[in-house]
């Protein structure tokens, strides 16, 4: 701190005091209150300030939603709506050994999709750190149950073990939970399907999807029949699954489907509502 002393003098003590020896300093101030400061104010650290400056979330605004009855995607406004061919990717059973190679395989395209996980696949450590990854790198997981359970088949408790135990593992994993569920083999019950509109989830099927069956487990074969599928359309919902041979064939899917004009949609801007 720094201190000006201001000492009114008359001429004639000036004098006398010029002859003198100059005292120790303030030694002849009587009254300490008769002193004026000058008090440089204290700056605020930094580091409290930038505590105070909230970072802001961004915010989605979702562009598509899911049809109910075909579950293909479109538009949320009509008015909206442009010439462009939608699609969206989804691959289930994840992550069973070619999840983090399909979603390389993607993000080199610059194109997303919706991994839906069986949460037995992320109870190890590998298959935790697996998904962890495939969420940094901007891509959807949703729900799939736990160990791939026909829900027709359990009782209302088991349902609900199998969706719930996934939904935490998942939030476990990436800070959040899922935001779309899929039931194995498409099969739900009213049971289900009151659950995950609880629990803040959308319920998805899809529109078409071949590698699963026998004759399409071929990377060629799969390429094929999914560019030339007669299902194949504006908004086409493609199921495929973790497995080899659509790992493989995933690269020249994505391609075909730019090259026919397609659309694929960025799942974050599809909304769960």
């Amino acid at each position: 701190m720094k201190i000006k002393l201001l000492t009114v003098l008359t001429l004639s003590s000036l004098a006398l005091t010029a002859c003198q020896d100059h005292p120790a300093p303030n030694e002849d101030i009587e009254n300490p209150d008769d002193e004026i400061a000058e008090v440089e104010p204290e700056e605020t650290p930094e580091e409290n300030v930038d505590d105070e400056i909230e970072e802001e979330e961004e915010v989605v605004e979702f562009q598509y939603q899911v049809n109910p009855t075909l579950y293909s995607v479109e538009p949320i406004n009509p008015d909206e709506a442009t010439d462009e061919k939608l699609v969206l990717l989804t691959y289930d059973d994840a992550p069973d050994g070619n999840t983090l190679e399909i979603a390389e395989a993607l993000a080199e395209r610059n194109v997303s999709a919706i991994f839906f996980v069986n949460g037995m696949y992320m109870e190890d450590e590998e298959g935790f750190e697996v998904m962890q990854k495939v969420h940094e790198m901007g891509f959807e997981i949703a729900n799939h149950t736990h160990t791939h359970a026909t829900l027709p088949d359990n009782t209302e408790e088991d349902q609900k073990e199998e969706i719930l135990k996934t939904s935490e593992i998942i939030e476990k994993a990436i800070g959040e939970k899922p935001r779309f569920f899929r039931a194995p083999h498409g099969m739900n019950t009213d049971y289900s399907k009151q659950l995950v509109v609880d629990e803040g989830m959308k319920l998805m099927n899809w529109s078409f999807g071949y590698d699963w069956m026998g004759e399409y487990q071929d990377a060629a074969a799969l390429i094929d029949i999914t560019l030339n599928a007669p299902e194949l359309g504006n908004g086409s919902n493609i199921l495929m699954h973790d497995r080899t041979w659509t790992a493989e064939a995933t690269p020249a899917i994505v391609d075909g489907l730019i090259e026919q004009g397609f659309t694929i949609i960025d799942p974050k801007l599809l909304s769960h509502e």
